[in-house]
């Protein structure tokens, strides 16, 4: 059985650079090296920073929507301000998420590993809920013992 938990969390709006994922969404190799290469452009070429500088709080989001018929990933912060460059503004409603947890040694690793837990082991066994579609985050909170931890929030209705 796999470890969540089912959180109600305020509204809330994530500003975001993003990048069209061009893979299949069956094709997790490639969209592990899509996402891998953007997140790399980002902390790169400084977009990453200039979001950092808004934050309302340390955490680090790691976006995926569905956009006009498009997947879409964006690197992103929690804040009520804006960029003019920034790709998106993402609205997360009030509502009920599932929540997992993990740590991993990069942030690319927890993004990953979150990401195989939520999708592969928890929303299957989380049977009184059902994902609802929606941008979905990991979120990167921060560090302890030299590990990255952070959790996956999926917006979810009760079934």
């Amino acid at each position: 059985m796999t470890n969540y938990t089912l959180e109600t969390k305020d509204s809330f709006v994530v500003l975001g650079f993003g990048t069209e994922m061009k893979s299949s969404y069956t094709d997790q190799a490639g969209l592990t090296k899509e996402k891998s290469d953007f997140w790399e452009a980002v902390q790169q070429d400084g977009r990453l920073d200039s979001l950092k500088s808004l934050a309302a709080n340390d955490y680090i989001f790691a976006v995926n929507e569905a956009v006009n018929n498009k997947m879409m990933h964006y690197a992103g912060v929690m804040t009520a301000e804006t960029l003019p460059e920034a790709t998106r503004v993402i609205q997360f409603p009030q509502r009920e998420y599932l929540i997992v947890r993990a740590e991993e040694e990069t942030p690319e690793a927890l993004r990953e590993t979150l990401t195989g837990i939520a999708f592969g082991q928890a929303l299957p066994e989380a049977k009184e809920v059902a994902y609802v579609g929606g941008p979905n985050a990991t979120v990167e909170m921060g560090q302890k013992n030299g590990r990255v931890y952070g959790e996956m929030w999926i917006p979810v209705v009760r079934q």
